[in-house]
């Protein structure tokens, strides 16, 4: 653990000192948050959204990307490392695929908001299309997620989870649509709920740490460096996305982020348990499904206001307050998940 404190410190370190010449550095790629003037000539109008975030225009977006760039590039080179130290590496399934899907899903993911985020900063397109359409998004999402779901399936064995009182569910292949769906979910509702300074940052931050502790405690060694390098960087960009934030995530830091968490729930046989960590993800995005579903199937809205952290802003909750309220129900579902991950832990053969 000494060791993996020390990746976590480094990586927290190198990140804090890049930080600031990296958000430098988009301010001189123009790579911000556009006015609403700009967005309305996409004919995009979210009043409810508009009337507490407009002061944000200007903000720097990507900040996702200095965290997947150092974290991609110090994975590897830490394992090698360790091994050249001769370090004991262990992992629950077989070393190098678990370290290529945890890449490949890190990286693909970030490539795809990177796309989008380049497509609703820079390229113009006709009226009414900003970014990437919801549909295409949704298309190269499903084949990245099936792709992964394939690879845990048939390189690292993994088609069941253990549910505490119902027991062991096998699910053989069924469990590629399975992996997909949670995968694309958990990416969608973290790019829903990043949408208060330090709000999913800060979420994230709890649940890869509840993360960290189980993979620890199976000496996953692979996932417990990968989280740690991770939690380094995150902790560092909050540092500059608290009230007022300086830089935001960007879709490739929240595809990424969400994906990513979401395949190490899977890879270590926790899929209950992610559920409860992540649950403040679940609950945002579950309340964007109800209010758009409502609206198709009945014609109006089912709140004032989704997702559920601008619906309290609607009701007049400061924003600071929202997210530090979220934070104290993050830690509250962390510790519930990892109570539920020891019975799991007690139970599966």
């Amino acid at each position: 653990m000494d060791i993996l404190l020390g990746l976590l410190l480094f990586s927290w370190v190198l990140h804090s000192v890049l930080y600031l010449p990296f958000i430098r550095l988009l301010y001189r790629w123009r790579f911000q948050r556009l006015s609403q003037k700009t967005l309305d000539a996409f004919d995009r109008r979210t009043p409810i959204f508009d009337r507490f975030h407009q002061k944000k225009a200007g903000t720097p977006v990507g900040g996702g990307a200095l965290i997947i760039l150092l974290t991609t590039i110090l994975f590897p080179i830490s394992l090698i490392i360790l091994r050249y130290f001769w370090v004991p590496i262990t992992s629950v399934h077989p070393l190098h695929s678990e370290v290529k899907i945890v890449l490949f899903t890190f990286i693909s993911f970030a490539v795809l908001g990177l796309f989008d985020d380049i497509k609703k900063t820079f390229v113009t397109f006709r009226r009414g299309v900003f970014g990437l359409r919801l549909r295409h998004k949704l298309i190269l999402e499903t084949i990245l997620a099936t792709i992964i779901g394939f690879w845990l399936v048939y390189e690292l064995k993994i088609d069941i989870f253990y549910i505490p009182i119902i027991g062991i569910i096998r699910m053989g292949w069924w469990f590629i649509p399975f992996a997909a769906f949670v995968i694309i979910a958990f990416a969608n509702a973290f790019n829903i709920t990043d949408g208060l300074d330090g709000l999913a940052s800060g979420v994230l931050m709890i649940a890869l740490s509840a993360f960290w502790i189980i993979s620890a405690s199976i000496l996953d060694t692979p996932l417990s460096v990968f989280i740690a390098l991770w939690l380094g960087g995150l902790i560092a960009f909050l540092y500059f996305n608290i009230f007022p934030a300086r830089i935001f995530l960007g879709d490739v830091g929240a595809l990424a982020f969400g994906a990513t968490l979401a395949v190490v729930g899977l890879i270590l046989g926790k899929a209950p348990a992610l559920a409860v960590i992540g649950g403040v993800f679940v609950i945002e995005v579950a309340s964007s499904f109800i209010q758009l579903s409502w609206k198709k199937f009945f014609g109006k809205k089912a709140f004032d206001a989704a997702p559920f952290h601008l619906w309290l802003q609607y009701k007049g909750w400061p924003e600071p307050k929202i997210v530090m309220r979220f934070w104290i129900i993050s830690i509250i579902l962390a510790i519930i998940g990892l109570w539920i991950a020891l019975l799991t832990k007690a139970h599966v053969p």
